[in-house]
């Protein structure tokens, strides 16, 4: 049997791995303006146009009509298609998909439960499991089970994107920005929660962020991502370079796609992978 693998571009993986995996990205809609993007924006396009305008980037779900689309492609080739969608806690994406699979009887969707990398952990592993030659029932029994592993978080650096987005006051973004405080988030349960607050230099915050992960969530020490919003030139590389003498088998470092950017703005940075 040929299962053919469908995901929102939010999953957050290396181009290269998405081509020798043969997956379908779906491009969960980017509102600039008055103009509409269905493509993989730049960081930078993203940024000059906040700077230029002042006015945020908007994300909108994907229909049930694009999904079905989406499917009846993969389906031309294949006998069965797995779509890997955001969590169903922070976007209706997911639902309009599962509205779109009921119309066949070989389309199944994966409510991720996460974003970014942590969506991309399990569409890797989806992938290998595709290649070891296992069914689609095998298959969904282990991702069900993985999906509880993955643990995805970010330091966002600076508030201004989240307080442009009526996710924080004026005054919280000011006074974080000011104290140099850097926020914590995680998926929790499907749903993204500021769960700590580091205060000080961003190297000496990635330093006990890291730490705190490892500890609270000990990994499995296979895959890691560091996955980030910008460059964050010489802080990254630090950053990876830590992540590195951890033992993990590989670390990806991924930049991480337009809802991320858009949403949480320039100097995020995550690290993101399976528990034990």
């Amino acid at each position: 049997m040929k299962i053919a693998i469908t995901a929102d571009n939010t999953c957050d993986i290396p181009q290269k791995l998405i081509e020798k995996h043969n997956i379908q990205i779906c491009y969960i809609p980017v509102i600039m303006g008055d103009d509409e993007f269905r493509e993989n924006l730049t960081h930078t396009q993203i940024y000059n146009f906040v700077e230029q305008t002042n006015i945020l980037p908007k994300t909108a779900a994907l229909s049930s009509y694009d999904y079905k689309e989406t499917f009846e492609k993969a389906l031309k080739d294949s006998d069965a298609v797995i779509h890997f969608a955001l969590s169903y806690g922070i976007s209706s994406t997911g639902k309009n998909a599962e509205i779109a699979a009921k119309e066949f009887d070989n389309v199944f969707v994966v409510d991720t439960k996460s974003l970014s990398s942590g969506s991309g952990l399990l569409v890797l592993s989806c992938a290998e499991k595709i290649k070891a030659g296992k069914d689609v029932e095998t298959i969904l029994k282990e991702l069900d089970q993985e999906i509880e592993k993955v643990q995805a978080s970010f330091l966002i650096s600076k508030l201004n994107y989240l307080k442009k987005g009526g996710r924080c006051s004026s005054v919280a973004a000011f006074g974080a920005n000011l104290l140099g405080i850097k926020v914590l988030v995680q998926l929790v349960n499907g749903s993204m929660k500021a769960t700590k607050k580091y205060i000080g230099k961003i190297d000496t915050c990635l330093h006990k962020y890291l730490k705190d992960m490892i500890e609270e969530n000990q990994p499995d020490y296979t895959t890691a991502f560091i996955t980030s919003s910008s460059e964050m030139v010489g802080i990254k590389e630090k950053f990876v370079e830590e992540v590195n003498k951890l033992g993990f088998k590989e670390v990806i470092e991924m930049q991480a796609g337009s809802t991320i950017c858009s949403h949480c703005g320039p100097g995020t940075i995550g690290i993101i992978y399976m528990k034990k």
